[in-house]
């Protein structure tokens, strides 16, 4: 599957709100959990029949219901009309290849952004699409894998932290974007890294393996770009967004997503920078040192230029070469090739040419 550009021919002339899966079935069955909290109260469990999350619309509690599997269209469906959702915002769940967007509709504020993780096994960075639906005192977060970067605010949530317990929706949205967005900088870090231990490499062995890592790590930061720049957008749009999902007193807090989501972006742009001038180390030191080969061929080659005429005038078979007669020519002939090689290495040497 690409991991820039990815369109079914099969979806071309379909209705926007058409409830298709967009994408690549990453689970077997649909696992479903839930928290309801307020100040005092906390419930958690995994539920199996999806009739028992529908009550939690008309209690006073907050309530997070996090759907992990999206190819089950069917249990997407039967979502959406359990909690009233318009049909394109089930539409909008299911096309996994979408841009992150934000979109208010009557009963629900809709966002989606990429999460990203990286592999253990081969430290490359997975993508899997995240969307969610604010609603007046529940939550809906879609993902296409069990598991995700979320331990710690359900950490916050189970040890009683008065702002997360104390707010609503809007705030426990906040949390789970603010989350995505720092793991987008750590993962930045963790490459950044990798390209900064690059340098030495660079300077002392410049090999065929230096310049495949550099291009591996091209690749991944220009994924992360495409995931990061249009999340940056959205977080733009949202914090300049004036909805009833969103109370004053959180507004504040969605600001403070633009400067992270900024921060991420200026490092994607500063690594980028780094790896081109890596590239430009790469290509001025192999220049360098075959400058130097040249440079030894060259002189080498000057300094036999006149050696070999010697040799080859004394090589000749004309039967008159008078020195050829002379007791002491072949002892001559080698004082002047090495008085001669001399000489032109004290002039390589004057010039600087060595």
């Amino acid at each position: 599957m690409a991991r820039f550009v990815s369109k079914d021919k099969r979806e071309i002339g379909l209705s926007p709100d058409e409830l298709i899966f967009r994408g690549e079935a990453k689970m077997d069955e649909v696992f479903l959990r839930i928290i309801d909290f307020d100040a005092s109260n906390l419930l958690e469990e995994d539920i199996k029949n999806l009739e028992e999350a529908f009550p939690f619309q008309n209690k006073d509690t907050v309530t997070w219901f996090n759907i992990d599997g999206l190819h089950n269209t069917q249990a997407l469906e039967k979502i959406g009309k359990g909690f009233g959702l318009e049909k394109m915002v089930i539409a909008e769940v299911l096309n996994v290849h979408a841009r992150p967007r934000i979109q208010e509709y009557d009963n629900c504020l809709f966002i989606s952004l990429k999460m990203l993780r990286e592999s253990e096994r081969s430290q490359k960075i997975k993508v899997e699409n995240l969307s969610i639906v604010i609603m007046d005192n529940v939550l809906l977060s879609f993902q296409e894998l069990k598991g995700d970067v979320f331990d710690p605010v359900r950490d916050r949530i189970r040890k009683q932290k008065p702002r997360i317990r104390n707010s609503g929706t809007d705030y426990l949205a906040f949390a789970l974007l603010d989350i995505v967005i720092d793991n987008y900088i750590y993962l930045l870090g963790l490459l950044g890294e990798r390209i900064e231990s690059l340098e030495d490499k660079l300077l002392h062995n410049p090999s065929q393996s230096v310049i495949n890592e550099i291009n591996r790590h091209k690749r991944e930061l220009n994924f992360l770009r495409k995931c990061i720049k249009p999340a940056k957008e959205m977080v733009l749009t949202l914090s300049k967004l004036e909805s009833d999902f969103l109370s004053e007193k959180t507004e504040n807090y969605y600001k403070e997503l633009l400067e992270n989501i900024h921060h991420a972006n200026e490092s994607c742009d500063s690594y980028r920078d780094i790896l081109s001038d890596q590239l430009n180390i790469y290509h001025t030191t192999l220049s360098s040192k075959l400058n130097d080969v040249m440079k030894f061929l060259t002189i080498f080659s000057v300094i036999f230029i006149p050696l070999t005429f010697i040799a080859g005038i004394y090589g000749t078979n004309f039967d008159f070469v008078p020195e050829l007669h002379y007791k002491y020519s072949y002892f001559i002939m080698w004082a002047l090739m090495i008085v001669l090689t001399i000489i032109m290495l004290i002039f390589f040497r004057r010039k600087k040419w060595l």
